[in-house]
């Protein structure tokens, strides 16, 4: 018997044993916030990454479509609340490298041959917008802070990305939980007046991305509103 491909056998079925397994407690531990087939890959990964991190599931809400004035909906990837106030965060994928300034409507992805070029609606401005959107809902929202975070996964590099605005963080997927755990280290408790209704508009907002009558609305508005 050969016992060295026996033992090279064994190690590798039990590798794929531990595999399957950490695949099936991911998703268990995903479905405590969210569905496996809700927006995308990496916004997916995100919430995986805040739960092992400790923060509880009931705090984050995912892929939220906030009801506008006309009909109109708000979709915003992921919102946290916590003591300190509310974490939005916008998920981006690219790789190569990214060119912008804070206050730009479009940035410009180079990927490594430096001959294709693609341009891409500002993810500052666009998440600044969901905070403004998110604030309308509920009159307490106006004494609560919010905080904006930017992730991007994928082989990308930020260049010449200045004037980032205070309370944003700009961060590759990597960083993107220190920058949460310093959030929550470096402010202040923040004063709720009533923290159920929160709860309830962010809820209320998450249920709304089950429902496929507002996603083709708010699909069909992207398409108007950019020219499609």
């Amino acid at each position: 018997m050969d016992y060295k491909a026996l033992f090279t056998l064994i190690i590798l079925v039990l590798i794929l044993i531990v595999i399957i397994y950490q695949n099936i407690h991911d998703q268990k531990l995903l479905e405590t916030v969210t569905k496996t087939h809700r927006g995308t890959r990496t916004e997916r990964l995100m919430v995986l990454k805040l739960l092992k991190s400790g923060i509880p599931h009931q705090t984050i809400f995912h892929d939220l479509y906030i009801k506008k004035p006309g009909n109109q909906y708000c979709q915003i990837d992921i919102v946290v609340a916590t003591k300190v106030g509310i974490i939005v965060f916008e998920i981006k994928k690219y790789n190569g490298w990214i060119f912008g300034l804070a206050n730009q409507n479009h940035w410009t992805q180079v990927l490594a041959n430096r001959r294709h070029r693609y341009r891409f609606y500002n993810p500052i401005l666009q998440n600044k917008k969901h905070i403004i959107d998110l604030k309308k809902q509920l009159p307490q929202f106006q004494n609560v802070p919010f905080y904006s975070i930017i992730v991007f996964f994928g082989d990308c590099s930020f260049r010449n990305l200045d004037y980032v605005p205070n309370s944003t963080f700009l961060v590759k997927s990597s960083r993107a939980i220190k920058v949460v755990n310093e959030i929550l280290e470096q402010n202040e408790v923040a004063k709720y007046t009533s923290k159920r209704e929160i709860v309830n508009l962010l809820q209320s907002a998450s249920l709304n991305g089950e429902n496929e009558e507002i996603k083709k609305t708010h699909i069909k508005n992207i398409k108007q509103n950019f020219g499609y």
